[in-house]
């Protein structure tokens, strides 16, 4: 069966202005793959640095990276879903800005009747990353300190409500006092405004001058020096994103002068590259969604067909929490 849908493409790498509303065809699963209509597709800040070349893809291509709905179709050896049942799931490669989509079953995971279509398609990427940063990339157990930020975005209010829901103490920085204030409702700990403060004298003082066990940073090139200066001996910067830009090339040495350091430069496809470590990660993030510890907080939705603006937004600072595309 062939079918079309509207999708978001881009040809060339660019600004918003580059992605284009099409209309494509969609034909059927192959084997270990999936159809799926999406009721709901995420937004995040991976889409940006895609549709910018940060992240050079093979042109032309849909963006998008996380979505939910219910699935239309099976491939041949997909066992853990079948027609009618709701899903959710990050995936790669990107594809998700659309209405109906094939593709690789591996990273679908059943939703729980529980949690709507649109808490599904914001949660997974975010979700997802929220949990393998804690658990394997800083290893943080109840009682440690974990610096964060961005703690106001996507990830970030996650993050907060994570660490709260596991003993972890969590200081949070954000550009502004809205920001901090909403990073201090969902779980932080302390909040630290870096437009008006000095974050790292502020975290050696909430810290009693020994730093923190951990450092989680999407910003990149302008927290990267501060960071490592806020990291205990045998602390571990785990960088993730770079929204400010690339860090400068690290000298190792620089890494034993602070304290004999650990520098982790993970990625979420990494920790869910099989089917079974995906769903072990899945489950551990919907428990959390459901039991009510996490709360995903949608504070902005947008037309699929009004994805540039979704963009410029979220590149502009005017967000907070996760963000929803509707097909």
């Amino acid at each position: 069966m062939t079918t079309t849908t509207k999708a978001v493409r881009i040809e060339a790498f660019g600004g918003p202005d580059n992605m284009h509303y099409v209309e494509l065809e969609v034909g059927d699963p192959g084997p270990g793959q999936i159809r799926i209509r999406h009721e709901a597709c995420g937004l995040n800040f991976i889409d940006i640095y895609q549709r910018s070349g940060v992240y050079p893809l093979a042109l032309p291509v849909t963006l998008g990276m996380e979505g939910a709905g219910v699935v239309e179709a099976v491939g041949e050896g997909v066992t853990h879903l079948k027609p009618g049942d709701r899903a959710a799931y990050a995936s790669a490669p990107p594809g998700a800005y659309c209405g109906v989509r094939v593709m690789n079953a591996m990273h679908v995971c059943k939703l729980p009747d529980g949690i709507d279509f649109n808490t599904g398609a914001a949660m997974m990427l975010k979700g997802l990353t929220t949990q393998y940063l804690f658990a394997t990339s800083a290893k943080a157990k109840p009682g440690d300190t974990v610096l964060f930020h961005a703690a106001a975005g996507g990830v970030g209010l996650i993050a907060c409500q994570w660490a709260r829901a596991t003993g972890i103490t969590l200081i949070g920085t954000a550009g502004t006092d809205e920001k901090c204030a909403l990073a201090k409702q969902h779980g932080a700990a302390h909040v630290i405004n870096y437009s008006t403060q000095d974050w790292v004298k502020e975290v050696r003082q909430i810290t009693g001058g020994k730093g923190v066990d951990a450092v989680l940073d999407s910003v990149g090139k302008a927290t990267w020096e501060g960071s490592l200066d806020c990291l205990k001996p045998l602390g571990t910067m785990v960088t993730f994103g770079n929204a400010s830009g690339k860090p400068d090339p690290v000298d190792p040495q620089v890494l034993a002068g602070k304290g004999s350091l650990f520098l982790t430069r993970p990625t979420l496809f990494t920790h869910i590259s099989s089917r079974e470590a995906c769903q072990g990660r899945a489950d551990e993030l919907m428990e959390m969604v459901s039991s009510g510890k996490v709360k995903i907080m949608i504070n902005q939705t947008y037309p699929l067909a009004e994805v540039a603006k979704a963009h410029r937004d979220l590149e502009a600072r005017k967000t907070t929490g996760t963000t929803v595309l509707l097909p």
